[in-house]
């Protein structure tokens, strides 16, 4: 519930406090999914993140793999649904991936090869770590293995 009583759109509920955080794909998935196991706590979560935080982050990794994910599972309204909202927002920032981060991110999949890390992931964690960014609203592990935090569930 944001604070005038209105419940949050993915349009925000207000203006910037605090910092920013990284959305990660498991996050967008469990917010659009009500059949996902971390649904309700992802929209329990969702607004005190709106409320808190300066802005939210995400990539174009991200966004592809989500929509992906969603209309392999849910199909392509509830797809198209997500990049609707993700297109309306104005607290959501979309970084779009230079091949210079991708080298990166490949980079880290060798160093890591010991972990189940996607490319995605890969690519989130390059992000976090040039924007140094230290939270994301993620239910992925993998972000928690590479030493971020993860808003309390």
């Amino acid at each position: 519930m944001c604070p005038n009583g209105t419940m949050p759109t993915w349009l925000g509920c207000g203006g910037p406090v605090g910092v920013k955080v990284f959305v990660d794909t498991s996050a967008w998935y469990a917010l659009m999914d009500k059949d996902d196991v971390h649904h309700e706590t992802a929209w329990a979560t969702f607004p005190h993140l709106l409320e808190r935080a300066q802005g939210l982050t995400t990539t174009n990794h991200v966004v592809g793999e989500t929509y992906t994910l969603i209309r392999s599972s849910l199909g392509y309204r509830k797809a198209w649904e997500f990049m609707d909202l993700l297109g309306q927002s104005r607290r959501v920032e979309r970084l779009f991936t230079p091949d210079n981060m991708e080298m990166e991110a490949y980079g880290l999949l060798k160093k890591y090869a010991d972990q189940d890390y996607s490319f995605v992931d890969a690519v989130s964690f390059v992000w976090m770590g040039v924007l140094k960014l230290r939270e994301a609203f993620a239910f992925d592990k993998h972000f928690r293995v590479m030493g971020f935090a993860l808003p309390r569930f």
